[in-house]
């Protein structure tokens, strides 16, 4: 008779708990995963004709700047490290057979800067019989030092370091443009390549133009004999000798800004590469007496651009090509080797940004250049081997060398227009096709003012190999969308009109992403693909303009231009990581936090978001309740750090991560590698003084300093602002100038912050560059984690630890000991991480 209510009672009451809880479980914005099965796209890496092999599997070591041999019979390989350090190699193909230090002189050479280092070695003609060998380093805070080295009477793998014979010193007016080359040409004299210093005489001409100065020049000495007081020759039929100008005698052909690298082909002829400023790359046949241009032509054009420059006399480039995609020459050799005959007679050059090989030819007046392949990391330089074959030397160190391409499987398939891809359910109204995911971002790019909307598509619902603060990992094929919109009336979100859409595509093959741009139509119904950049300019009415109205230039960047922003050492993909992403979002009437959506349908695999769910997160910039600091770093962070981190694009050592401590950013009161621009006692940052601050100032700029410097014409007055406030606040004393040359001790610094949760920030200096060993241990004495296992640069480096250990798993809480080994020297200090 109380069987049934009491069933009824207990099933009425379990009912009841199950509304409960599920009431306190908030909605996904997505609850499951969907196939995406109407958008398809594949693209590779650029259509090249041969494609890269690595060698030597990764024994080269960190920052190899050349490569060459001492035509002496024996195929020996000798590799220049930036820190000092000259290895010698017995190969036998691919396999190293010995390799030992040739010579050392870290103590003489200053690398702590981009383009500082030890540079470049050349062996004397009659070397096997004579021992002798030249260098060229730079020395003290900014000197080009040519010296002449002997080897070893005991060991001719090894040099006598205490034999140096000091050349010429060239004091330098700032850290860069150091050029960096040394070659003997048939003639049998050496001959040198300097930049131009980045200096200017007293009269402001650039000392590329002055030929009283050395730099922006090819010097040309004779190493045999010696002049008077110098401890070098002139030969007689150098072009400037006898001139009664006060020209220096040495110079063999100037006007050159940065001749990072120059060679000799079979005929003798001088083929140099001149690294640009803002448009164009050069590739130089270098002749006696010629003039080249540089600063007041840059390739073939105007610098600045303009019509009414005097070109006349100047010695034009054999080849140049814009900064679309690329903004370093490096020069190669004409190749030589048998191992690929079709690449016979030509010239193999690269570009140090967007890592692509090209083959240039010169036929009868006819200049023919085409793509051969594209390096996965940075071009540091081109070496050559005693039988003439080319290896392609990297940043990261990997070296390789060419190979004939592979067939290719599967061609591109890309989209000429939008309405035909499939992306979007309805195109006018851009609706996202179904199994495209939307997301947005804490802090956004600045685009001139656009407003934007993101979706991304992973391929046959495959999974992103998720990291809490370095890049994710996304399969090929994964796809990330960008719509962008400008507002028509100032003011009026219902003015906005869409004008482009791009794509970033993770290659079918290769570690590359490729960039696709589609210009929107007037009536907003469909979106061509553009096959190269382009301006279009737009009319918005704008009560503020003095007629009512402005006209606004909007640039659509090249496939190529997108690899200057998506760099390498950013991962390529800028916006979607963890510090970005983690945020809500509005998935139709659900507000929810994305990294929980994402991790309820499955897309970070089994794992999911690991056992630590305090992940880092960006501030929005312009959000008033956050703090001014946190807000303008993660501003410089969203618009600057993909090229200001360690290992890309920018050409000084800041490093503008949000996750970096400040006080490891170098610019706190640090002196620009590059232009001043006209600014009296100018830093990168000086605290308490936006007026003297180039990272400020850049952003004020809509030349071609402004900073970024791509695909944007109008000021983000408000950005500005925000960083203006932000060094306004910090206070003439915040932190003291840093001291750029190389540290005097080794040392191992305090983590920061401490204590830590998630991420810790280890720095430490090197006196002196070789094999290193950063390593965490828990109290028992076991390694958790191994930081640091390889050789590095003398100089200061930063190591972030996010507590886990060697296969992802979050540490517990608690005291652990990090230990820093180089050569005999140790030290061990303890952190403490709260969970």
């Amino acid at each position: 008779m109380y069987f049934w209510p009491l069933i009824i009672r207990l099933f009425c009451g379990v009912a009841a708990t199950t509304v409960s809880l599920a009431a306190q479980t908030p909605p996904y914005g997505i609850n499951e995963g969907e196939a995406n099965t109407s958008f398809a796209i594949r693209t590779s890496a650029p259509s090249t004709d041969m494609s890269l092999r690595q060698v030597f599997a990764d024994r080269v070591g960190q920052l190899p700047v050349a490569l060459t041999h001492a035509e002496d019979g024996s195929q020996r390989l000798f590799w220049l490290m930036k820190d000092g350090l000259i290895q010698v190699w017995h190969t036998d193909g691919d396999a190293v057979l010995s390799a030992r230090l040739f010579l050392v002189i870290r103590d003489q050479v200053n690398s702590s800067h981009f383009e500082s280092g030890l540079l470049s070695m050349a062996f004397h003609a009659d070397y096997a019989d004579n021992g002798r060998f030249f260098v060229y380093y730079t020395h003290g805070e900014v000197v080009s030092r040519i010296s002449e080295f002997r080897v070893s009477n005991a060991n001719p793998d090894s040099a006598d370091a205490s034999s140096e014979r000091i050349l010429l010193d060239i004091d330098q007016p700032s850290p860069s443009h150091f050029g960096g080359q040394l070659a003997f040409g048939s003639d049998g004299y050496l001959y040198v390549a300097l930049g131009d210093g980045h200096g200017t005489d007293e009269d402001g001409v650039n000392l590329a133009q002055n030929p009283a100065f050395l730099q922006g020049s090819i010097l040309r000495i004779d190493v045999d004999t010696r002049m008077g007081e110098l401890p070098y020759g002139i030969p007689n039929d150098n072009p400037l000798v006898g001139n009664d100008r006060g020209w220096r005698e040495e110079i063999w052909a100037w006007g050159l800004r940065n001749p990072w690298r120059f060679s000799f082909d079979p005929a003798g002829e001088l083929w140099a590469g001149d690294v640009g400023q803002h448009f164009w790359e050069e590739v130089n046949v270098v002749e006696k007496g010629r003039n080249y241009g540089w600063p007041i032509i840059e390739g073939n054009a105007c610098n600045p651009p303009r019509t009414d420059c005097d070109a006349a006399g100047f010695a034009p480039p054999v080849f140049s090509y814009p900064h679309r995609g690329a903004a370093a020459m490096i020069g190669g050799f004409v190749y030589r080797g048998t191992r690929l005959p079709s690449l016979q007679g030509a010239y193999i050059y690269g570009d140090y940004v967007d890592g692509r090989i090209w083959a240039l030819r010169r036929q009868a007046g006819h200049v023919e250049n085409h793509l051969l392949a594209v390096s996965p990391s940075f071009i540091t330089s081109f070496g050559e081997d005693e039988s003439g074959e080319i290896y392609v030397l990297t940043s990261e160190g990997p070296t390789y060398v060419l190979e004939d391409m592979p067939s290719e499987t599967e061609p591109e398939q890309i989209p000429l227009i939008l309405s035909v891809s499939g992306l979007f359910s309805d195109v006018t109204l851009q609706t996202p096709a179904s199994g495209l995911i939307p997301y947005s971002v804490n802090s956004p790019l600045w685009s001139d003012g656009a407003d934007k909307t993101r979706l991304m598509v992973l391929p046959n619902q495959q999974l992103i190999g998720f990291s809490p603060d370095g890049p994710w990992r996304f399969p090929h094929g994964t796809v990330f969308v960008k719509n962008f919109y400008l507002e028509m009336v100032k003011g009026d979100p219902e003015s906005r009109h869409i004008v482009e859409t791009r794509l970033l595509v993770k290659n079918a093959r290769g570690v590359e992403w490729s960039g696709l741009s589609y210009r929107w139509n007037d009536t907003g119904t469909d979106a061509t693909l553009l096959d190269d950049s382009h301006s279009e300019t737009y009319t918005i009415v704008d009560p503020e303009s003095p007629d009512g109205h402005r006209e606004q230039s909007y640039y659509f960047p090249s496939r190529a231009e997108c690899n200057l922003c998506h760099t390498r050492a950013a991962g390529f993909v800028l916006g979607a990581h963890t510090a970005q992403l983690n945020r809500t979002h509005l998935y139709g009437d659900i507000r929810d936090q994305q990294l929980r959506s994402y991790d309820h349908i499955g897309l970070f695999g089994s794992n999911g978001l690991g056992e630590d769910g305090n992940l880092p997160s960006q501030p929005e910039p312009h959000d008033d309740d956050e703090d001014v600091a946190r807000r303008a770093r993660s501003y410089l962070d969203a618009n600057c750090s993909q090229c200001h981190r360690p290992h890309s694009t920018g050409r000084s050592n800041m490093d503008l991560r949000f996750s970096t401590p400040l006080e490891l950013t170098h610019t706190l009161n640090v002196k620009p590698a590059l232009d001043e621009l006209g600014v009296e006692e100018a830093a990168l940052i000086t605290p308490g003084a936006p007026e003297r601050s180039l990272v400020y100032l850049r952003m004020l700029n809509v030349d071609e300093s402004r900073m970024p410097p791509l695909a944007t014409s109008v000021i983000d007055h408000e950005g500005a602002e925000l960083i203006r406030r932000w060094i306004s606040g910090m206070g003439a004393t915040h932190v003291a100038v840093e001291n750029s040359a190389e540290p005097a001790s080794f040392q191992l610094a305090q983590n920061y912050p401490n204590p830590f949760n998630p991420n810790t920030m280890i720095s430490f200096s090197l006196p002196h560059g070789g094999p290193v060993e950063l390593a965490v241990y828990n109290m028992a004495g076991q390694r958790v984690v191994t930081l640091v296992d390889g050789i590095l640069h003398a100089g200061s480096h930063e190591v972030v630890w996010n507590g886990r250990d060697d296969d992802g798993n979050a540490m517990a809480s608690g005291v652990y000991l990090y230990r820093l080994q180089a050569a005999a020297s140790v030290q061990v200090k303890s952190l403490l991480l709260i969970r």
